[in-house]
């Protein structure tokens, strides 16, 4: 999903008050982790994703990877901190992509 500006700015507010759930550590990002992602973010759309000190990963490359995997949008990867977004496949799951398109209809 290509984002416009504004549209990547309302994904950006969305996220502003949400808390990291995962925390990539020195680990690395492993299958079992890229999939508990997964499951979260088909659950909440948007989540956060935290990358601690000692980790070798560096932020933009696990994003990457972690979009790639999941089939997610970076909205955002700012310091140690990764935003990711993706619709939910299951309709109750959608609260913000219906946020998302009253924003589109709206005219931004």
């Amino acid at each position: 999903m290509e984002l416009k500006g504004k549209e990547r700015q309302f994904f950006k507010k969305e996220a502003h008050s949400i808390k990291p759930i995962f925390q990539i550590g020195k680990g690395g990002l492993s299958e079992e982790m890229i999939q508990q992602i997964q499951f979260a973010i088909e659950k909440r759309e948007l989540i956060k994703v935290s990358l601690l000190q000692n980790t070798m990963e560096e932020p933009q490359e696990a994003a990457e990877v972690l979009a790639e995997q999941t089939g997610s949008t970076i909205i955002q990867v700012i310091g140690h901190t990764i935003v990711l977004y993706k619709q939910a496949r299951n309709p109750k799951n959608r609260d913000i992509s219906i946020r998302f398109a009253e924003f589109v209809k709206r005219g931004r």
